[in-house]
């Protein structure tokens, strides 16, 4: 099938924030390995324009869910409000074995009227801070790693790094990923502890 622009882009965009893996990734979402690094080394080298087709196929929705998978994902939300999409997204793929996406799953939340957490934005970073840092503590990077360990589940690692020193301050293993857990990070950074673990 032709995919559009936005498609390729949006593809693109899935796999490079996608915790599965880039192979993974590709075949959940029905795309040939050959084919992305096609799209993905025309967009490095021209961006989006690099992605343009000449022309356009019959048009189809790549990525629309199967019905019985969107009220898989309802249910799911509803029976657990207080996630946020990219915690539905990676609970709903370890649990039924069947990969969404953050994005995928924050369309359908909104569509039902059921997004309870803030819209995230997607905006592309700097090379570096415009302002630097000349010394410790000036400023400090927060940030969530999340892993599974086979029988265990999954777990979240949130750290505190000082940006000049590149050291890190705190650290706290979590089975959550909520705004509390790095409030209690940042507050351990600021005590002096180290490490530390979440219990839940």
């Amino acid at each position: 099938m032709s995919y559009t622009t936005d498609e390729k882009l949006e593809i693109i965009r899935l796999v490079e924030s996608s915790h599965l893996g880039v192979q993974r990734t590709l075949n959940h979402l029905g795309v040939a390995r050959a084919t992305f690094y096609r799209w993905y080394e025309r967009f490095q080298a021209r961006g989006v324009a690099g992605l343009n087709n000449h022309y356009r196929g019959p048009a189809r929705s790549w990525n629309r869910l199967p019905e019985q998978i969107r009220s898989k994902l309802i249910e799911v939300a509803l029976e657990l409000p207080e996630l946020s999409p990219r915690e539905l997204a990676v609970r709903f793929t370890h649990v039924h074995d069947y990969y969404v996406s953050e994005s995928t799953v924050y369309r359908l939340l909104k569509s039902h009227d059921l997004i309870t957490s803030p819209a995230f934005v997607v905006i592309k970073a700097s090379n570096e801070f415009k302002d630097k840092t000349t010394g410790v503590n000036q400023l400090w990077q927060t940030d969530f790693t999340y892993f599974k360990v086979m029988g265990w589940g999954w777990f979240y690692l949130s750290t505190v790094l000082d940006d000049y020193s590149r050291y890190i301050i705190a650290w706290r293993l979590c089975t959550t990923m909520q705004a509390s857990e790095v409030t209690k990070t940042a507050r351990d950074g600021t005590t002096g502890f180290a490490m530390s673990g979440c219990t839940h």
